[in-house]
């Protein structure tokens, strides 16, 4: 790993003859365009920029590698040879879970994005800073907003406003397995109307405002008819996040307490908190913040697999981990980040490290800490390019808990209909007002 770090960048963007760059030596978004000196992660040639002639609107997504076998496969036995090559909580599993393997495929630079998404972040770096403090974002707007990230802070931000098209609708399945195996699912529809990513916004123009969503359960019948209501804010610190909630059972439309940091998520018995969903969200107040460099490391990625409709949940989801079966794993250059807790902030997780792939500033992988300093979860999210879109996002996110020997999964869905982008949203949808109608016993 390279041994340097870098403090808070406050100041404005990069001169605009660096921008060049972004057609040069670099990708669109920042990555190294160019392959490694092994070779053994090619050069970005442009990602899947539209689907294959099989795909139709609505399919769930043919996999453009489904002829590839895996090079080799990592385990409990052989780890030794690879572990420079695998972050601490992938050590921990094959430790904890002597049956699980990461299958190693061949590296795919599949990420893409709109060329609109592309112009805009070469202006955002020119333009682009960070609040005081890292907490929020100005003069960025419908694209990364740091494509030549100088701070952690500034890695964290490009994952928060990565593109995942204006908007999107998922069906999503959720389940929390006993350490036997056995488990119900959740099913909820979750609608996002990304502010950020509406042609001509701006972050005034959006007051602060990343993002709407709503989130509906609808199965098991006892908790179907339950509607959550967020406004995600931008700066979290100025504004926190905004969440009303209708239940049935009352009747009525409340205000929900704060729902960020480690508040813990409903239904999944302890082992997943506010800002583990999509694998960080939310304020960066808390924590110090500490770029420690890039790594070439084996990740979760082109997940095509675990995304298909040919599967069923009861074939993926066993005790203690899923089907390493149909994980696909690759190597990638990634951004390692640390976390850790302010002196006077509290959090149940004093330290974390982030992983950020360097294509499209997702985070695919995350280490969290107890308080002793020992690995408590580990969290992996599974991607693909959506390349209908094109947006490179997680299709599956896992939560291991370690200590547990149990774990949260969200949108294991290949019984759900596949997620529709960039649909009109009604903004009418996005009230307190609308809750009610939208619940139901």
């Amino acid at each position: 790993m390279l041994g340097f770090t870098f403090a808070v960048n406050a100041m404005a963007g990069v001169p605009e003859e660096q921008v060049q760059r972004l057609s040069g030596d670099l990708t669109p978004v920042g990555a190294e365009r160019g392959a490694n000196e092994a070779g053994t992660i090619p050069a970005w040639t442009g990602g899947i920029t539209e689907p294959p002639p099989s795909y139709t609107p609505g399919d769930h997504h043919p996999d453009p590698y489904a002829g590839e076998s895996p090079l080799f496969s990592i385990n409990a036995e052989n780890v030794d040879q690879y572990a420079e090559f695998l972050g601490a909580g992938q050590l921990a599993m094959l430790k904890r879970y002597p049956a699980f393997r990461f299958e190693v495929y061949p590296t795919h630079r599949s990420v893409a994005y709109p060329q609109r998404v592309y112009e805009m972040s070469a202006r955002n770096a020119v333009s682009g800073s960070l609040t005081e403090g890292g907490n929020g974002v100005v003069d960025v707007t419908e694209g990364f907003p740091f494509p030549f990230p100088a701070s952690a802070e500034e890695l964290m931000w490009n994952h928060q406003l990565r593109y995942r098209g204006k908007s999107n609708t998922r069906h999503i399945n959720m389940m929390t397995p006993t350490t036997g195996g056995s488990y119900n699912t959740v099913t909820m529809t979750v609608t996002t109307s990304n502010l950020y990513y509406q042609e001509g916004a701006t972050i005034d123009s959006i007051d602060n405002l990343l993002a709407k969503f709503t989130r509906e359960i609808t199965t098991p019948p006892q908790m179907a008819g339950n509607v959550l209501l967020v406004y995600e804010s931008l700066n979290q610190v100025v504004q926190p996040r905004k969440v009303w909630v209708y239940n049935p059972g009352q009747r009525r439309v409340i205000r929900a307490p704060n729902v960020a940091y480690d508040s813990p998520s409903g239904g999944t018995d302890g082992m997943h908190v506010s800002d583990m969903t999509d694998m960080f969200n939310g304020a960066l107040d808390r924590f110090d913040w500490e770029l420690m460099g890039k790594k070439e490391l084996y990740v979760p990625y082109n997940s095509y697999r675990i995304h298909s409709k040919d599967l069923a949940n009861k074939d993926l989801v066993l005790a203690g981990h899923l089907e390493p079966d149909y994980l696909r794993y690759e190597l990638h250059r990634v951004w390692v980040v640390e976390a850790k807790l302010r002196s006077g902030a509290h959090h149940i997780n004093p330290r974390r490290t982030y992983y950020l792939d360097e294509d499209s500033y997702q985070i695919l992988m995350v280490d969290h800490y107890d308080d002793s300093g020992d690995l408590w979860r580990y969290s992996e999210a599974h991607p693909i390019n959506f390349y209908e879109v094109p947006a490179f996002t997680s299709t599956t996110e896992v939560h291991y808990d370690l200590q547990k020997g149990r774990y949260a999964a969200f949108r294991l869905d290949p019984d759900q209909p596949v997620p529709p982008f960039n649909t009109v949203m009604d903004p009418n949808d996005f009230t307190p007002q609308s809750l009610r109608r939208r619940g139901r016993r």
